[in-house]
């Protein structure tokens, strides 16, 4: 009687990871998409899943960050039109600080939907790219004070591209992070990104008249920020992440149009980040012509604007609040 050897049954075929998964069980394909992606799963969080969200949000705070520079940019330009021999009327100096705003809150909704239709990853690289159109169009349409208001009103529009990338960043981010950890990661998503207002009205008075003398050179107003743009745009091209498991649910989006609530906290968000943003925009003019003994701090031949402040220190709380808010929840849930 012949014996054999018996043979040790395979493990269960949801125990083998397909040949190119990694540690975690993420499997990493062509143009940076990752598939199996559980945010939830303590395991592969803690595998590498936390390593690659982390690096995916400081990418986007980076985008982010640049878009509401972008977004801002006007707001403080304004200012410094007079002394670059621009003669506009106070109706057409805010219809300039005002467009921007205008075309960023309308971008915002196809900006959210387009993060689950081509990728994060990709869209960063797309919203960053287009940055460069209205930082290019403001260098070069205030070279001349004889640049036509409606040019100017065009170029301005076009930094609405700015304002639609607070949208679609913070789209992409909340599907990286468990629960637990996702307002802090959006506070800090919001944060980094708002700070840029604040950056944009602390460096543009100081690079316009930095060698300038009496005049400005307002040009440097938008290209400055041309080079970290594009080093933007290759460091989402290299270090951001594409989620396969992501999708916009347009029905649901629609039905909750006819949530009262959706209502509710519209109205308490106009009262919030749209006054922030919209006191932000209109605070360097104001002070200049009400408070213009306050409206800047000398530092040799430069002019430091004091309206960076108010952005700076909304920006600065947002994270605070989202920690508190995930901290009771975390609780509750225990």
């Amino acid at each position: 009687m012949t014996t054999t050897e018996a043979t040790p049954a395979p493990p269960p075929a949801e125990r083998i990871p397909p040949r190119d998964a990694d540690a975690a069980g993420l499997v990493h394909r062509p143009g940076r998409w990752i598939d199996g992606w559980r945010a939830e799963d303590p395991a592969q969080w803690a595998a590498g899943g936390r390593t690659i969200a982390r690096r995916n949000l400081a990418w986007s705070i980076f985008a982010e960050f640049l878009g509401f520079i972008v977004w801002q940019l006007w707001s403080i330009v304004v200012v410094q039109l007079p002394a670059a021999g621009f003669a506009f009327d106070a109706g057409q100096v805010f219809w300039l600080i005002s467009m921007p705003s205008l075309v960023g809150a309308t971008l915002r909704l196809p900006y959210t939907f387009l993060v689950p239709r081509i990728g994060g990853r990709n869209w960063t690289m797309i919203s960053a790219a287009l940055l460069l159109i209205p930082t290019v169009a403001l260098a070069v349409c205030v070279s001349s004070p004889a640049t036509p208001f409606g040019v100017m009103l065009f170029v301005a529009a076009l930094s609405g591209f700015g304002g639609g990338n607070f949208a679609s960043s913070m789209a992409n981010i909340t599907f990286f992070f468990p629960q637990k950890e996702k307002g802090f990661a959006l506070g800090l998503n919001a944060a980094g990104g708002n700070v840029g207002a604040s950056a944009a009205q602390f460096v543009v008075p100081v690079a316009v008249t930095i060698g300038a003398g009496t005049a400005v050179n307002l040009p440097l107003a938008g290209w400055i920020w041309v080079p970290l743009i594009v080093v933007a745009v290759v460091g989402a091209w290299r270090f951001m992440d594409n989620l396969s498991h992501t999708r916009a649910d347009l029905a649901a989006s629609l039905r909750a149009v006819r949530e009262p609530h959706l209502w509710v906290l519209a109205l308490l968000y106009i009262g919030t980040f749209g006054s922030f943003i919209g006191f932000a925009g209109v605070f360097p003019k104001l002070i200049v012509d009400q408070f213009p003994r306050f409206s800047s701090i000398e530092v040799g031949s430069t002019a430091i604007s004091l309206a960076f402040l108010g952005a700076l220190v909304g920006s600065v709380a947002r994270p605070f609040g989202a920690a508190s808010r995930t901290g009771s929840g975390a609780r509750s849930s225990r």
